[in-house]
């Protein structure tokens, strides 16, 4: 019942196509906090309690985590897998596996995923879920959704109407106000050969979840300089994303040593082959999606009970590339599974907009508002590529991590995975930089070798 009821909600935000939505009625925002979690999620666990209630989420680090670390002991690990879903019991579990996990299980007859005790371990600060109640009724979308205003450090859209507001509850979701990364990027070919696309040091920032930067109309920065391969050490790339993309549009721009100038990149966005990834995936394909929503059409489908990635400390921070990188997929002793409700949200190539995918499929987890899954179709509307992320609870913030994820080709018979930390030092929360550290000039300082 509950689901034909989001279906019922879906449809009407259909019907009302991409128009400008204002916030939720004062009636609706109080089930936030009863019914609802403080951000949106339902609070009740499911009929058969294999979902269980939300009871505040993990705030708490264990014994063996040192303050400060980037890298954080598994609090579940002493967890076993219930059960295993392979290509054998796709019939049995089929209405909680996505089409792209359906997908790998069909194309891979070794592939599975081991499922284990859902925990609902998002947690966030109390300003979060605060600000949060007010931008229930405040926040809107503008420019057929493409725009957000009304709304300022908290999730905008608690209890979403449309494919808009959910997707914009991802692109602003909470993972601390800033955070550093060592990374390496990893591509792993057809024949099982893996190989380091990218590797180096990310600064990102969420200036939307600072007190004072209400004004500012940016959410989101990213900074990276490459360190590796050899080949691309010394180069940097900045990118500012803003509230309203009619107004300003993502801005962006790239330093390359053998040129010795920053130049603006204006294209490094939508469909452009990233670079962070040797090509094998697009810009709005990192986080499974992220910059302006101008390509596409987001309906909202409905909330589902899916198996997803999730609590994946043991491959985000506990692992070797040696052991998590196997040939066609990673090692799933690695992958922690576990049955979340999801949002579903569709989007459509809009007519007239060009994109290598014509259609996508994300789903979006109620707890953290981030995209834990993702399926993208070509131009036949054949499954292309098949994303995930993989999730962890930053105890010590607290907050989601969720910068972490890959993709799957079905077509080439590779897969990619960005933003693994587990050999290079992990995450480590931080204070915002000054303004200059966010010019130009800047970048190319921090970009020379």
């Amino acid at each position: 019942m509950r689901f034909q009821q989001t279906l019922l909600i879906a449809a009407l935000a259909s019907a009302a196509g991409s128009s400008a939505y204002a916030g939720v009625t004062a009636d609706e925002a109080k089930k936030l906090g009863t019914s609802l979690t403080t951000i949106g999620a339902e609070k009740a666990g499911n009929k058969d309690g294999s979902i269980p209630a939300y009871s505040g989420g993990l705030t708490k680090a264990p014994a063996s985590f040192k303050a400060g670390d980037g890298l954080r002991p598994d609090p579940y690990a002493d967890d076993k897998p219930m059960f295993s879903v392979d290509g054998k019991s796709i019939d049995k579990y089929g209405d909680k596996l996505t089409e792209g996990t359906k997908a790998l299980m069909k194309k891979y007859p070794d592939y599975r995923i081991d499922v284990y005790k859902t925990q609902r371990s998002v947690a966030y600060p109390k300003f979060v879920e605060d600000n949060t109640g007010k931008c229930a009724t405040s926040a809107k979308t503008t420019s057929g959704g493409r725009s957000m205003d009304g709304c300022h450090a908290g999730f905008p859209f608690p209890i979403p109407k449309t494919g808009f507001e959910v997707m914009w509850n991802h692109l602003v979701r909470y993972q601390g106000i800033a955070y550093s990364v060592k990374y390496r990027n990893w591509n792993i070919d057809a024949s099982g050969r893996p190989s380091v696309s990218t590797e180096g040091t990310i600064a990102q920032e969420y200036p939307y979840w600072e007190a004072d930067k209400a004004d500012s109309g940016t959410y989101y920065k990213q900074r990276i300089t490459y360190t590796g391969p050899a080949r691309r050490a010394g180069e940097a790339l900045m990118l500012i994303d803003p509230l309203d993309y009619t107004e300003k549009d993502r801005r962006a721009w790239q330093y390359l040593p053998g040129q010795r100038r920053v130049k603006v990149a204006p294209d490094l966005a939508h469909d452009t082959p990233n670079p962070g990834t040797g090509g094998t995936s697009t810009f709005d394909n990192v986080f499974l999606f992220n910059g302006s929503m101008d390509r596409y059409d987001f309906k909202l489908v409905g909330k589902k009970e899916m198996f997803v990635p999730y609590n994946a400390y043991k491959m985000a921070y506990n692992s070797t590339k040696d052991d998590l990188l196997k040939p066609k997929f990673l090692n799933p002793d690695l992958v922690r599974w576990e049955l979340h409700r999801v949002w579903v949200v569709d989007a459509s190539l809009r007519e007239g907009k060009r994109h290598i995918y014509s259609k996508r499929t994300f789903y979006i987890d109620e707890d953290s508002w981030t995209i834990v899954a993702s399926d993208e179709y070509d131009a036949r509307g054949q499954l292309f590529r098949v994303g995930f992320a993989y999730p962890t609870q930053s105890y010590d913030a607290p907050a989601p991590w969720t910068d972490m994820h890959g993709l799957y080709d079905l077509i080439a018979g590779s897969y990619s995975l960005s933003g693994y930390t587990a050999e290079t030092g992990g995450m480590r929360h931080g204070k915002p930089a000054s303004e200059r550290d966010w010019s130009p000039d800047a970048l190319a300082g921090a970009g020379i070798r």
